[in-house]
């Protein structure tokens, strides 16, 4: 699907399901990780995730489309837009857009790189940077906490 056919979707389903024109950009935006799309507050465009569309098929992206497009016309009409707002969540239930995307299998693996132990209970704490041992104790006992490995260590 070529960018032209994605704006003409985009505009289709504006004009279909919300009874609104879309007239701005859409486009695709391959170094998305963790999203199906994203609406861009500064310059009303809307992005879709090509890996989203290529791992879970049409009918997921339109679910994903419509939620970026409840975005959209909001904040253009200056009504909540945001996901934890009523007028967002009463929008998205009636065009039937999609509340969370399905893994992309492309979210990034944190490394974790200390190793740190309690020196009474042995709770091991994984950290991908290094934290003053003086400063933090154990959140189990509140025991002192030990370095007990450095590197990459786990994952």
């Amino acid at each position: 699907m070529t960018e032209q056919d994605l704006q003409q979707l985009v505009e289709t389903i504006s004009a279909e399901s919300f009874g609104w024109p879309f007239r701005h950009k859409a486009r695709w935006n391959g170094r998305l990780r963790t999203t199906g799309g994203r609406y861009l507050l500064r310059t009303h465009d809307i992005e879709i995730n090509p890996h989203h569309y290529e791992a879970h098929g049409l009918e997921s992206m339109i679910g994903t489309i419509k939620h970026e497009l409840c975005h959209y016309h909001l904040h253009l009409q200056k009504r909540g837009y945001r996901h934890q707002d009523a007028d967002f969540k009463r929008l998205l239930e009636q065009v039937g857009g999609s509340r969370y995307c399905p893994d992309t299998g492309l979210r990034r693996e944190v490394k974790t790189r200390y190793l740190y132990a309690c020196v009474s209970c042995g709770q091991p704490y994984e950290r991908k940077r290094q934290i003053d041992v003086k400063k933090y104790g154990c959140g189990k006992c509140r025991g002192k906490l030990k370095l007990v490995a450095a590197g990459n260590v786990g994952k």
